[in-house]
């Protein structure tokens, strides 16, 4: 009885990987089409919040120019184009596959929970669930994550992030990256 209550549980868990890998991969697909993923980002930062286009954004990582709706953001503050720029393109290395499993474990939903508070729906429904769609469609082809492609993944029109905390978030993403071998061997 007690041999195939864990053999059951492995496949149990095996199956969640599985499928959270296939969503992942169809996630991925979908966010081809700019109404699957998000097209704008409500930052507030400080005490100024401001709905800015993901676009901008991506402009941003990639030029290292901000476009005139995000100079003048920045400006108001007081924050230089290349602050922004370096949180946003930081790379943590990941297997997606790992990332999954732990995002999928008690553990991985705590530091899920911690994480939708710097960046959550709208509604703030659900927002575990779509930053750990992000997060594992971020890092499925290049097994490495940015804040700028979780923005870019993340599977609502808008997106909530607090400024403030966009190097937590980083220093979240990169402690689980870190730690994704012993918190397999745990679960």
């Amino acid at each position: 009885m007690l041999r195939s209550n864990i053999r059951f549980k492995s496949l149990f868990r095996n199956f969640k990987i599985l499928l959270s890998i296939m969503l992942a991969g169809v996630g991925m697909e979908l966010s081809v089409t700019p109404a699957s993923a998000a097209e704008r980002v409500i930052l507030k930062y400080r005490v100024l919040r401001e709905s800015i286009p993901v676009s901008d954004l991506r402009t941003l990582v990639d030029t290292g120019e901000a476009p005139s709706s995000l100079k003048n953001y920045l400006k108001i503050a007081d924050t230089e184009p290349d602050e922004l720029q370096r949180v946003l393109k930081k790379e943590v290395e990941v297997d997606p596959v790992q990332l999954s499993k732990i995002l999928n474990s008690p553990v991985g939903e705590f530091f899920l929970d911690r994480a939708s508070e710097i960046v959550h729906t709208p509604s703030e429904r659900a927002s575990r669930q779509s930053l750990r769609g992000a997060l594992v469609v971020s890092a499925v082809p290049d097994n490495q994550i940015q804040i700028i492609e979780v923005l870019e993944n993340y599977p609502t029109y808008e997106i909530h992030v607090d400024g403030d905390r966009l190097v937590e978030l980083y220093n979240v993403i990169n402690h689980v990256a870190r730690r994704l071998d012993d918190l397999e061997i745990k679960l």
